[in-house]
């Protein structure tokens, strides 16, 4: 009864060992995938050169915005949470004294010192044409991603990229951008020979190259605008229409978002759209949980007011 016993564990053992060695994804994937892994979007949109709070004496906003306060946020919360990316939807340049004089160089300084991970453009960006915009971001230390536009023979070209992969803890995320028709929004002087691409097909074209290097989530940075009383495209249109976009981070409409709204996209999953208003004055925060390839939970989600902390 012994002998058998022992041939019979040994047995068992054995063809545990083999199945591992033939096919180790079974029992290490599976592990991986049981895991839950939890990862921060940290964002901004169109801030418009805002680079100092609102005046104490303001009609509105007093006080508020400013890059100091927003710095504080932001490493506050990278103190306590591990995996953070910091991102922005574009309209980064115009509006305030320091784009009139120094036209972006401050601004991309300052996303440079918080440590940016990616932006993308917007129509406000092109305010003191293509040639300066190119040199403004030829000094940027994070990518300008811009899916959408392509700048073939423009000084552009080669300064952006149709999408990246970063990798936080054991997710790969992937991000795309997605910017609005500039035509009839800014002279044509200002974007040169920069054509236009449709946005919705372009995006699920991206997105599906990002899932096939595979990437668990995929995050769109858009400025097509929220949503519109006519057929115009927005972030809404492109949520309901994409097949493979877990995110979309808004900007031109500068809409102050109470929460993230939530849209079924082609295939019947979940694309969550968020905006953070305007003028540096609120700083967009989505914490989510996700199984590898399985649940993606945004779990929590916060509206930063950017304000004086104390201490300061």
């Amino acid at each position: 009864m012994q002998r058998r016993k022992f041939i019979k564990d040994t047995t068992l053992a054995g063809s545990a060992l083999l199945a591992s060695s033939l096919y180790p994804f079974n029992f290490l994937q599976a592990s991986i995938n049981k895991q839950t892994h939890h990862f921060t979007i940290l964002h901004t949109n169109d801030t418009h050169s805002m680079l100092e709070p609102f005046a104490n004496d303001a009609k509105y906003n007093a006080g508020l915005g400013g890059i100091t306060s927003r710095s504080a946020y932001i490493n506050e919360i990278r103190t306590v949470v591990e995996h953070v990316l910091l991102l922005d939807a574009g309209d980064i340049f115009q509006d305030s004294a320091y784009f009139n004089l120094y036209k972006g160089e401050p601004e991309i300084k300052v996303m440079n010192f918080l440590q940016y991970d990616a932006a993308t453009i917007g129509e406000k960006d092109f305010s003191a044409g293509i040639d300066n915009l190119a040199l403004q971001i030829a000094k940027a230390n994070f990518p300008f991603i811009i899916s959408n536009y392509e700048f073939t023979n423009t000084p552009l070209e080669e300064k952006t990229v149709p999408y990246v992969i970063i990798k936080k803890g054991m997710i790969k995320i992937g991000i795309l951008g997605i910017g609005i028709n500039l035509i009839d929004l800014i002279p044509n002087n200002f974007f040169g020979n920069t054509k236009f691409k449709n946005p919705i097909r372009t995006a699920n074209e991206v997105a599906e190259k990002l899932k096939k290097e595979n990437c668990d989530f995929i995050i769109c940075l858009s400025h097509l605008g929220d949503k519109y009383d006519d057929d115009t495209l927005s972030d809404e249109i492109l949520a309901k229409e994409n097949f493979f976009i877990d995110l979309i981070i808004g900007g031109h409409t500068h809409k102050f978002f109470k929460q993230p709204r939530k849209y079924f996209n082609r295939n019947g999953y979940v694309t969550v759209v968020n905006q953070a208003g305007w003028g540096g004055l609120q700083l967009g925060r989505l914490d989510y949980k996700i199984q590898q390839t399985k649940n993606k939970n945004l779990h929590k989600n916060e509206t930063i007011l950017i304000r004086e902390k104390n201490g300061e």
